[in-house]
Parts: structure tokens; sequence; C-alpha cells
């Protein structure tokens, strides 16, 4: 532990910042398995939801700095060929 004050102040902080973005990486992973769910299911409707919802978790989640760029156009290439490779 730090001896500074400001330093522990910030050790609070990132303690606090590191549980916040653990539970948001887990929302973000838990929405692409729900489109791999619905794809696997050949429900094209619930996939196509599902899709949207990852898709702007995806977003949000390289804004907030949590996942690279090309991570979440990565994935979202990956679930859109998946989405689509199902037929109505």
């Amino acid at each position: 532990m730090a001896n500074i004050k400001s330093q522990k102040k910030r050790a609070l902080t990132n303690a606090k910042c590191q549980k916040v973005n653990a539970g948001k990486k887990t929302e973000l992973k838990t929405a692409v398995k729900k489109v791999v769910a619905a794809v696997e299911a050949k429900d094209k409707d619930a996939a196509v939801k599902a899709y949207d919802a990852a898709n702007a978790q995806l977003d949000k989640a390289v804004s907030d700095g949590l996942k690279k760029k090309n991570y979440a156009a990565r994935q979202k290439s990956r679930l859109a060929k998946a989405v689509n490779s199902i037929s109505k």
C-alpha cells in the first residue's frame, strides 16, 4: 500500500473502477453469447435483436476504453456473418 495520501485515494478509486469494468466486460460477453445461442437455435428474430444489443454494447465498450476498436469490429463481423447464415 502506498504511503502518500493521494496515492491511497487513487488505489481506492482504481479498485472501484476495476469492479465496474469487470461488470461491463461480463455484460458484453453475455450479449455476445446470446447472439450465438439464438443463431444455434436458428431463431432469426431473436438473433437480430440480440445482435443489435451486442453491437451497441461493443461500441460502448470501445468508447469506454474497455476493448480495442479492432476487437469490436471483428466481433461485429463474426456475429453478422452468423446471423446472416440463418435462413428464414
